[in-house]
């Protein structure tokens, strides 16, 4: 999953990068409101973290300004307001949800990976086909109830296209969501990482549909023939 970060102080917006990409997340990041607004119109993210005190345009104009564009990505509003009028604003704007500062990086981690799991239709921070199962919440991967070692390139891979069961994931697609902005990005690199997956998971969950992408279905998940 790649995630925006949107926050004018370094030193927060450093902290909440780090947890994030210790979380297993690819992560952008900006300063002010007019970059914030560029990446989140130009970038496909899978959520964002947007300040509302931000240099050169505040959030909630950003967030509207967003969602006129018809950017649908999942927002969650940062700030050091917390009168009930600005949290309405910012939900009014679009926003998804809504931290107040200050907050322990632990409780927006878990807003984070609950408004993932909304976005893509599950209901817990266990997402399972067949003998697979990804937690969400402890970043780890289990077969038969085994955990499986996954390089941080390697579960995101797999985060993605189980978080998306049943929908065909164009490799383009992957290359967009699983590599920060920085990254040197090459879309023949997933054919690796899904060999490498097929190997340690030892179960036909990757499919291949030719053309398109890679597909994990949600009957998918029984022993490699």
């Amino acid at each position: 999953m790649r995630l925006l970060v949107v926050e004018d102080d370094r030193d927060l917006n450093r902290q909440v990068v780090s947890a994030l990409e210790e979380a297993g997340y690819a992560v952008d990041k900006a300063f002010d409101g007019e970059e914030g607004a560029f990446l989140g119109e130009t970038e496909p993210y899978d959520c964002i973290i947007l300040d509302m005190g931000l240099p050169k345009a505040d959030g909630v104009s950003v967030l509207s300004g967003w969602r006129r564009a018809q950017v649908k990505t999942p927002v969650i509003i940062l700030t050091a307001r917390d009168r009930w009028s600005d949290k309405v604003n910012g939900f009014d704007a679009g926003a998804d949800d809504y931290v107040t500062k200050p907050f322990h990086m632990e409780e927006l981690l878990a807003r984070v990976r609950a408004l993932l799991r909304r976005t893509a239709g599950h209901a817990t921070s266990q997402i399972s086909v067949g003998p697979v199962v990804l937690d969400t919440r402890s970043g780890r991967v289990f077969v038969d109830g085994s955990p499986v070692k996954l390089t941080s390139h390697e579960y995101r891979l797999l985060s993605y296209l189980m978080h998306h069961t049943g929908r065909v994931v164009s490799r383009a697609e992957l290359t967009e969501h699983l590599y920060d902005q920085d990254f040197d990005r090459d879309s023949n690199t997933i054919e690796v990482f899904v060999g490498r997956l097929r190997k340690k998971l030892a179960v036909d969950l990757i499919q291949t549909v030719r053309g398109l992408g890679y597909l994990i279905d949600a009957g998918a998940g029984g022993p490699q023939p």
